[in-house]
């Protein structure tokens, strides 16, 4: 078994569970997968690339963790329904579900056409929606090959980007502001009617990713790190360490949140004065009450 000891978790803290992951074969996805194999899960990864799914597994198994790679398009539905039942056919069970999959690029509102807009929609909200759809029957308490009294999990991979507004990311902010609502109304529905939990993950900038390679070039990321609370960018262990809490005893009571992993990034505002200048300003102010008689504590 692959060794975990990066890990402030206990390896067999998934022991005996099935995650299918969507997206599951590079960047954040391949991140959650090569973990949950560590701590002790049997791993499905979704993707659209071959080689990909391949050379993924290949690195999983070599590591000791059981994996295949299943090919498909989580924008169709007989895709998503194949996939399921195909993980259910080789593992015997499903208890955890990452909707990983996401499309992006960088796109003025002006230059976006409605078919990109529609298909970042449909990659990321109706592809999510579509996944939980056909993972629901094996999800739920009872479900084929599943204990009656357990109950699964979805996870959806998400963002920040629509807690306030990103430049040339109108597409993506309103696919993932989808995706929350999945997430809030399924954590309402599903954990009342099945006892499943519904929960999200927004990771910010990411490591050795494809879409940090893709939206944030090279010569851009000291810029953009001048507005990090902590001035640096996360790994794929960040975002994999919070989805083994999830999925873990440890996140039992928690429904219907998404979790933001980002270093405080979505809080972050440029400096419009800078620090010293700040205090010079306030010395001054200070200094000139003092003059005409007035209490600072007033100010």
């Amino acid at each position: 078994m692959a060794s975990s000891s990066s890990s402030p978790f206990k390896d067999d803290v998934l022991k005996g569970k099935v995650a299918l992951i969507t997206g599951g074969g590079s960047g954040i996805g391949f991140g959650i997968s090569t973990h949950f194999g560590a701590h002790g899960a049997a791993v499905a990864i979704m993707g659209r690339r071959r080689q990909v799914l391949d050379d993924a597994v290949a690195d999983l198994r070599s590591k000791g963790i059981l994996a295949i790679g299943l090919e498909g398009d989580v924008r169709k539905q007989e895709d998503a329904a194949r996939v399921v039942e195909t993980t259910i056919k080789h593992f015997g069970k499903l208890d955890i579900l990452v909707n990983g999959a996401a499309g992006n690029f960088l796109s003025s509102p002006e230059d976006l056409s409605p078919n990109g807009f529609r298909t970042v929609l449909d990659i990321d909200s109706v592809g999510t929606y579509t996944m939980c759809h056909e993972a629901l029957k094996y999800l739920k308490k009872g479900g084929q090959g599943k204990d009656p009294s357990a109950a699964g999990l979805i996870l959806n991979i998400s963002a920040t980007l629509h807690y306030t507004a990103s430049w040339y990311q109108i597409h993506v902010s309103a696919a993932k502001a989808a995706v929350d609502s999945i997430t809030r109304s399924l954590a309402l529905e599903w954990g009342t009617d099945y006892d499943i939990r519904v929960n999200g993950i927004a990771p910010g900038p990411i490591e050795g990713t494809p879409g940090l390679r893709k939206l944030n070039p090279e010569e851009m990321k000291s810029k953009i790190q001048e507005y990090m609370p902590l001035y640096k960018t996360g790994e794929r262990w960040d975002i994999a360490m919070a989805a083994l809490y999830l999925a873990s005893d440890a996140g039992k009571y928690v429904n219907g949140t998404t979790m933001v992993v980002d270093g405080g990034l979505w809080l972050s505002r440029p400096r419009h004065i800078p620090k010293q200048d700040v205090k010079a300003l306030s010395r001054a102010v200070e200094t000139k009450s003092r003059a005409v008689g007035l209490p600072t504590s007033k100010l």
